[in-house]
């Protein structure tokens, strides 16, 4: 009988190149260093030289020494490598510099280049998408959403979730709103109409059936022919679903530990970055973050939020009825006003839901449901309780006239077996948007697509 021998890995380097920031934190004084980057400015004064030198892997890279004429040669945005020793800094702005020795040019970069030293819109960076990651800004909004799905994997991981992969290619509409994009050659291929997925929910649900708790984190696709600061057309999701869960006080509870856990350890890994964004972006970023970690989420139910939008003096535009749905207004005015925090907004009308939202029993009227609603943005989350019964799943699909063929193998989920379960959905570029105090999802992801929009 073979026994499986354990291997413990090294965190050491395997690359033969070491990361800038992995230098500074690990190196001491007059140590010989190589790094590699790219140059961000190039000063040169009587007798010396300083260029700053950066890899992506902090925010303010490294200050490099060097002789005017090795400095001849440096331009902003060249590729280089440089070698030098690692020296204690005097200055306030770095702990260490490197006194180089040598210089070589991996790659030229001529005077064309847009990202001069100079401060830069974000429309403008915007429109060079495919550059504006070597700028301080598209840096760290690159840094911050890396530590964050980190941050959500390490939670779930924690709570003994497992990742699942749901489909990107789908048959199905899981909101039901008609907002797909159809795959164009899918009926010849397929042989019949197939579509890039809205959300991982119902393929997510069959691998809850079997393995109780899970979450998928990807793509997901919406032909929403809005221009505002809030959507894409194309954007990212985590979605978890657990079985077991027959109230919604836990699903709440679980939503806010994932985005309260997440959020602090962003704030731990990522602590120069939003120091950054607090300083240029929102003055009041660091704060905003450390009270939604601090203090509970606000939970009320649909009914208790339109009271509280009737009781308030000035009007909205849009009406604050029993029954209406709430508008950004609204949502804008619960969590940064009345709120001044995250809060729960719970039991919605069943009308203004989808298909699968489990009904209440006690009122007949709404559904096991929630939307988490921030403040600056809205809607980060929206989750609810799954119809488990199949009777109740099958009417509700009828009067929604779908395609119970085309759903069968949703129902039989119920059919065989059904537990009670409950998850939710958060759109991971407007939780960047909490993260950094930028205010448009489209400089939070690399590169972004909106209606009218799909360069690169």
């Amino acid at each position: 009988m073979h026994r499986l021998q354990k291997t413990f890995y090294s965190t050491k380097s395997i690359l033969p190149n070491r990361t800038i920031k992995s230098i500074l934190e690990n190196e001491t004084s007059n140590s010989n260093v190589s790094i590699t980057g790219w140059i961000r400015s190039v000063r040169k004064q009587k007798q010396l030289s300083f260029a700053t030198v950066n890899d992506g892997s902090s925010l303010k890279g490294i200050q490099a020494i060097l002789n005017n004429e090795d400095a001849q040669s440096l331009t902003t945005g060249a590729c280089v490598k440089i070698t030098g020793s690692l020296m204690d800094s005097p200055g306030k702005e770095q702990t260490k510099e490197l006194q180089v020795e040598s210089v070589k040019v991996l790659g030229e970069c001529d005077s064309t280049y847009p990202l001069q030293k100079k401060r830069h819109s974000t429309e403008f960076l915007r429109s060079i998408s495919h550059l504006r990651m070597r700028g301080n800004t598209g840096s760290a909004v690159l840094r911050v959403r890396n530590a964050a799905g980190e941050g959500f994997h390490q939670f779930f991981k924690e709570q003994e979730f497992i990742l699942t992969n749901t489909p990107i290619l789908t048959a199905n509409d899981c909101e039901g709103g008609g907002e797909v994009f159809k795959v164009h050659t899918s009926e010849e291929f397929f042989k019949k109409p197939v579509y890039l997925t809205v959300s991982g929910q119902l393929h997510a649900e069959t691998t809850a059936s079997a393995m109780a708790r899970v979450y998928t984190f990807g793509p997901t696709f919406r032909a929403e022919e809005s221009l505002t600061s809030r959507h894409l057309a194309e954007f990212w999701m985590l979605e978890a679903e657990a079985a077991f869960i027959d109230r919604l006080d836990p699903l709440l509870d679980l939503a806010e530990a994932s985005v309260q856990d997440t959020t602090r350890y962003v704030m731990k890994r990522c602590e120069e970055d939003l120091q950054f964004f607090n300083q240029w972006v929102d003055k009041s970023l660091l704060e905003k973050l450390q009270k939604s970690v601090d203090q509970p989420f606000v939970r009320m139910s649909y009914t208790e939020a339109i009271e509280v939008l009737q009781k308030r003096q000035h009007k909205f535009q849009f009406p604050t009825v029993w029954g209406s749905s709430l508008q950004s207004e609204h949502e804008r005015y619960l969590a940064s006003e009345y709120c001044q925090q995250p809060v729960f907004v719970t039991d919605y009308p069943a009308e203004q839901k989808p298909f699968y939202m489990r009904a209440n029993e006690d009122d007949g009227k709404t559904v096991g449901c929630f939307d988490l609603l921030v403040p600056g943005i809205g809607e980060l989350i929206g989750g609810s309780l799954r119809e488990e019964r199949y009777e109740l799943l099958e009417q509700k699909m009828k009067d929604a006239k779908m395609d119970l063929n085309e759903y069968q193998w949703y129902l039989d989920l119920r059919k065989y077996g059904s537990a009670p379960h409950g998850g939710y959905g958060i759109g991971f570029e407007r939780f960047m948007l909490w993260l950094t105090g930028l205010d448009n999802v489209r400089e939070v992801i690399p590169m972004p697509r909106w209606f009218g929009h799909c360069k690169y």
